[in-house]
């Protein structure tokens, strides 16, 4: 099964939907967090037609209407909290939005699979028997000692049958 992941969001409607557009043959999707406003939980679960699990962020911050917006979905979305603990496609995956929450995690190898997001930096890492994931930001924005630096968008996806993970840069719209 073909898992998108995503994380950063921060309201950036017009990179969703290009990631989204980008992901249509992916069974699930996981959001690590950072929506931002309720709206993007709507964009996310009427552009997404699988099942969609999503734990939050640090800039989450009505997290009623999130909540309230999400509940209109069914169990299709899910809503996690702080930390996921979800089995999907014969894995197990734990997600969170904190980089440093991810890291400490990931040694003690309950989970197949950890993502996390955060500090805005794509990366690959396996340590022990556990797949560090984090997907850049869909922003398209990193930070340098909190400085806004533009970025390459991106998400990545998990294939849960082969293990391979391949990143996606989300394209910006030529202004011409």
């Amino acid at each position: 099964m073909k898992v998108v992941i995503l994380s950063d969001i921060h309201d950036h409607i017009w990179n969703l939907d290009r990631a989204l557009e980008l992901c249509r043959d992916c069974g699930v999707l996981i959001c690590c967090g950072d929506l931002c406003a309720p709206f993007i939980m709507k964009r996310l679960a009427e552009g997404f037609a699988g099942d969609i699990h999503v734990v939050f962020g640090n800039n989450d911050a009505d997290l009623f209407r999130i909540t309230r917006t999400a509940s209109g979905y069914g169990e299709r979305v899910k809503l996690h909290g702080e930390w996921a603990d979800v089995e999907i496609g014969g894995k197990r995956f734990g997600v969170n939005h904190f980089d440093y929450i991810a890291r400490e995690i990931a040694p003690s190898g309950h989970f197949d699979v950890i993502c996390f997001g955060h500090n805005h930096i794509r990366e690959i890492t396996q340590v022990g028997a556990t797949l560090l994931l984090n997907p850049g930001p869909v922003m398209g924005v990193k930070f340098d000692q909190g400085t806004p630096v533009a970025t390459e968008a991106s998400f990545m996806i998990y294939d849960t049958e082969s293990g391979e993970t391949d990143t996606r840069f989300i394209p910006v719209p030529s202004l011409s």
